[in-house]
């Protein structure tokens, strides 16, 4: 029947969101609350077929009451014929005025109390004002205005008897009335408000589950994308490598150009087969599905010899007892870092000699050093220097852990990170 103004924040919400169900069936300023959209922006909502039938009834309603207060003038005492006229003419207008009820609550619930205590007839109109202000405004502003009504009554009743009743029961039966329509009608807001509530809650759930979805989808593709920078990285330079000593040794031992080749057919492959992997992730969603195992902390010493093949001055120094007892996403962790270590080494410094450290225990945390020594003379600028590291580094961050590296004294680099291990 109205709208419930002023007691919920305003929250965007997408178009997508339209009302939903049979809008005849409800209030229209239900329904432009629960979509404000749909209408004509700037304009009242139109009514809707319960909103028709509403206002009938309630117009009904006041003649009914109207006249049965315009049957009591004839048995007062001491009035005036043409103060009765004037009387049913303010209730005629009354309820006229009453197709206006939607639009204007307040005006019209202020100019009924003059009206009401004027005209008897205006009775049943006053009523239903009253109880479409409590629906429509706050409770403020039917306090104020039913508490004016209520103190006119036995002004009202003192000035104007009613012939069938004793003052202080007709006084006693309409604040009754009065307070009964002003509850019913905080009833119906409340109950609207709930709607609303409800409704708006309901839309930022939903926007709540989305933005999760989005942020679950674009993390997975970040994840890929480094999963995708440290392996075929690695793979790539191992071929640049092996084929960069092809292009410059044209005349090496058959021995070597058939080791060398036979490295670069297996990094190809190696390198597609990864590549195929990721591209199934991105297919089915889910990384743990299919595919190969995921490299840990014990496939680091098969990645140290595979560099060394490469030609890369590789040293290994482990200090885990048991790498095996190295979580997996730890030991995953560590095994790209030190990949991306390895790849930077042969990008940035080749013919340097690089060490790799790793050590640690349970509760202690995993510690992984990648270090290798100053190259011998100038190195040209590789394009997308550094994106490696900070995908390192967010990587070791979102495993719960840290990432640092920088130049050492001897102008070399070292790239130094932990992980957390905890305790058995």
């Amino acid at each position: 029947m109205s709208t419930v103004s002023g007691t919920q924040d305003a929250q965007p919400q997408p178009a997508a969101h339209g009302f939903q169900g049979r809008r005849w069936l409800f209030p229209s300023a239900v329904i432009h609350e629960l979509d404000p959209d749909a209408g004509p922006a700037g304009r009242r909502p139109r009514r809707t077929a319960r909103d028709w039938v509403v206002d009938f009834f309630c117009f009904l309603l006041a003649v009914v009451l109207g006249l049965a207060g315009a049957e009591t003038l004839r048995d007062e005492t001491g009035l005036a014929h043409s103060f009765a006229v004037f009387d049913q003419l303010l209730g005629a207008l009354a309820c006229a005025a009453l197709w206006l009820r939607r639009r204007w609550p307040v005006a019209l619930a202020v100019a009924m109390i003059p009206v009401g205590f004027l005209s008897n007839s205006a009775g049943g109109a006053s009523l239903v004002v009253l109880f479409t202000l409590t629906v429509h405004r706050p409770l403020r502003y039917a306090a104020w205005i039913g508490g004016a009504d209520l103190a006119l009554a036995p002004v009202f009743y003192w000035l104007r008897p009613d012939p069938t009743m004793s003052y202080p029961g007709v006084v006693a039966i309409t604040t009754l009335v009065m307070v009964s329509v002003m509850s019913w009608g905080m009833f119906v807001r409340s109950k609207r408000q709930l709607m609303v509530s409800l409704r708006d809650r309901a839309r930022r759930a939903e926007t709540e589950a989305r933005l999760r979805a989005e942020r679950a989808q674009r993390l997975a593709r970040e994840a890929i994308a480094r999963e995708m920078h440290d392996v075929l990285a690695h793979r790539l330079t191992l071929l640049s490598v092996h084929a960069g000593a092809l292009e410059f040794r044209p005349d090496a031992p058959r021995e070597e150009v058939v080791r060398a080749a036979g490295v670069i057919r297996e990094s190809a492959h190696e390198a597609l087969q990864d590549l195929r992997e990721i591209i199934g992730v991105l297919r089915t969603g889910d990384a743990d599905d299919a595919g190969r195992p995921q490299p840990t902390l014990a496939a680091l010493e098969s990645l140290v010899t595979e560099s060394r093949e490469a030609g890369t001055k590789v040293g290994l120094d482990s200090r885990v007892s048991d790498p095996g007892t190295v979580p997996a996403a730890v030991g995953r962790t560590a095994y790209r870092i030190a990949q991306e270590g390895l790849t930077n080494a042969r990008k940035h410094a080749p013919g340097t000699e690089v060490t790799v450290t790793v050590s640690g225990a349970p509760g202690d945390g995993l510690t992984v050093v990648v270090r290798n020594t100053a190259p011998d003379g100038d190195v040209p600028h590789v394009p997308g220097s550094g994106q490696g590291l900070i995908g390192l580094t967010e990587r070791a961050t979102l495993a719960g852990g840290r990432l640092d590296h920088g130049t050492t004294g001897d102008g070399g680099f070292e790239v130094r990170s932990w992980l957390p291990w905890g305790a058995a």
